[in-house]
């Protein structure tokens, strides 16, 4: 094969596994935020504390998609 379509392939193949590794993050901070809306519903008065939590649980999700885009260009 001639090694200028193995790097085409090369890159092709990052840039899918990033678009699945981004599926994950996304599904997670949905499920995270829809609970979080839900709990302020069920107890207003722990909106507070639940919106705190919150946004620590997406930074932490949001690190995996950045590991995931970091990851696409060490192994490529």
């Amino acid at each position: 094969m001639d090694t200028t379509v193995l790097a085409g392939l090369t890159g092709n193949i990052a840039t899918v596994g990033y678009g699945l590794a981004a599926i994950g993050p996304g599904i997670g901070i949905g499920v995270l935020v829809g609970k979080t809306v839900e709990g302020q519903a069920r107890q207003p008065e722990m909106a507070g504390r639940l919106q705190t939590t919150m946004f620590l649980g997406i930074a932490f999700t949001e690190a995996l998609a950045l590991i995931g885009f970091a990851a696409g260009f060490v192994f490529s």
